[in-house]
């Protein structure tokens, strides 16, 4: 940085600090032991002063002899253009509330999307034919997954029963008819795993129901 560009700096921060602190130029000239023309020059990056009165102007606004050399535009209380427009933007952004809903529709929408497209390629294999429709059976407890994932994540617990049951039950079924579909094998009783589950899964939430009504009492 040249002399001109340094004294130009060091007179704006001299007359923004002053105006901050609600002083004059004539002010601040009685403070320091100069006439107010010396200030006015100082201000107007004419001359600069000394490191003695840097260093007193320095401890009356409050600040560093190093604030007085920055760049004026970073100033508190005086942002720039830029710093102005970004904190705008933040400011927007963080008012703006996501729907919840359709992310939650578009996770879904996405795993069934997924779900038909592993089904059409299945689907030009022939000797796939009879295990293609598993392939919806194991989107029902994926979907349960994603959706639980997501409702975690923003606290809501509401649904998190059915979706719950919804994976123990979806897997289940899936494995029983995988089972069925490869070995011919009818493994049915896979499916009684799905009644202590489900009785665990009550449980679970019943004592996490009583706990909030303890506490609510």
């Amino acid at each position: 940085m040249d002399d001109e560009k340094l004294k130009f700096l060091i007179g704006e921060n001299i007359a923004a600090y002053r105006k901050q602190t609600g002083l004059t130029q004539a002010g601040l000239a009685e403070k320091l032991n100069y006439s107010d023309k010396a200030v006015s020059k100082w201000e107007r990056g004419d001359s600069i002063p000394d490191v003695l009165t840097l260093a007193q102007m320095a401890e009356l606004f409050g600040v560093t002899v190093n604030d007085l050399l920055t760049d004026p535009d970073a100033l508190p209380g005086n942002p720039t253009v830029l710093e102005k427009a970004m904190t705008q933007v933040s400011e927007k952004a963080l008012r703006r509330k996501p729907n919840k809903n359709v992310i939650l529709g578009l996770s879904s929408t996405l795993v069934w999307f997924v779900a038909l497209f592993v089904f059409v390629i299945l689907s030009s294999f022939h000797w796939l034919e009879p295990f293609h429709y598993l392939v919806f059976l194991y989107a029902i407890p994926a979907n349960a997954i994603v959706l639980l994932s997501l409702r975690s994540a923003w606290h809501d617990f509401r649904w998190n029963k059915i979706l719950i049951s919804a994976i123990v039950w979806g897997s289940l079924l899936s494995i029983y008819l995988t089972v069925l579909a490869i070995w011919e094998f009818n493994f049915w009783k896979i499916l009684l795993l799905g009644i202590p589950g489900q009785i665990a899964i009550f449980l679970w939430f019943r004592m996490f129901r009583v706990k909030e009504e303890k506490n609510d009492g």
